[in-house]
């Protein structure tokens, strides 16, 4: 196991354990909301580190190759997660679980027409372990009441979501191995902000959002949710990216919901029924295929 696959697995974790803080604060933030504050919380944080490593000079990024950065970070983090919040919304959780799903295989696919990465047939089973496995340790029983029209309407904005993260991420993945790194990613969550903001101002949501974050309280849980989530998250999942193959790195990110589900019992003493403990089995078993071989 290489350092892009050790940092797609601490991408996971990280991102693990921002969820049970979400969770654990019992904030009840909507989720756009939370979305963005986290996002503007972090931006300082990558200035800092920045300045910290690399001092104050501007990187010499070609227009075009800056283009491309800021487009991924728009793609991938305001589409893709404002459409992924309305799927959300409209199918409900478990459904958008399964949904979230087809991350790896548009990653796959992407990286083969866009990078021209393949991967062994091997491999490509291990894929189909670790998503199956997710699919046990994710999906619910527990339906929501929603006709057929909403559905299709809702799983339509649930795919586009997945499939915009996915092309942000691997579009961003040429960008990450000749540029600064640190760079790449501040841009790119910066990017990502802005295309935010304008949604929001675009909607009017301006005093919604205030009105949401005025009546937080349980800060800290945030703060640090945001910092491990957003800021430790993101940039060992664009390591990930940046060290080993699209493909390899999308699987190793999917390990997430394996990593909640002990947090959880431990964190927020919640059961957990055979058929997810199978799952997590399943999962790992895919890791090692992808990996190993």
């Amino acid at each position: 196991m290489g350092l892009g696959e050790l940092y797609a697995l601490g991408c996971a974790l990280a991102w693990a354990v921002a969820v049970i803080l979400f969770k654990k604060s019992g904030e009840h933030l909507p989720p756009f909301a939370l979305n963005l504050i986290k996002t503007a919380m972090v931006l300082p944080l990558f200035a800092v580190t920045i300045l910290f490593v690399e001092g104050p000079a501007l990187p010499d990024i070609p227009v075009d190759h800056l283009g491309v950065i800021l487009l991924s970070g728009v793609l991938g983090i305001a589409a893709g997660d404002t459409l992924y919040f309305r799927g959300l919304n409209a199918i409900g959780a478990s459904r958008m679980a399964v949904a979230q799903a087809l991350y790896s295989p548009f990653v796959i696919l992407l990286s083969m027409l866009w990078l021209a990465e393949r991967l062994g047939s091997w491999q490509f089973g291990g894929v189909g372990l670790v998503l199956t496995g997710i699919v046990l340790v994710t999906w619910s029983r527990e339906r929501q009441s929603v006709d057929a029209r909403a559905l299709r309407i809702g799983v339509g904005w649930a795919v586009l979501s997945v499939f915009l993260m996915a092309l942000g991420v691997v579009i961003a993945k040429p960008m990450l191995e000749q540029h600064s790194f640190l760079w790449v990613v501040t841009l790119r969550v910066a990017a990502g902000f802005l295309g935010m903001f304008a949604i929001a101002l675009a909607r009017r949501q301006i005093p919604a959002l205030w009105r949401a974050y005025r009546g937080v309280t349980h800060w800290p849980a945030i703060v640090a949710g945001g910092i491990v989530g957003t800021y430790l998250s993101m940039m060992m999942w664009l390591a990930g990216y940046k060290y080993t193959q699209a493909s390899i790195a999308a699987v190793l990110n999917e390990l997430a919901a394996v990593f909640i589900l002990p947090l959880a019992v431990i964190f927020l003493r919640e059961s957990v029924h055979a058929r997810q403990a199978f799952g997590v089995m399943l999962a790992l078993a895919g890791v090692v295929l992808v990996v190993a071989l």
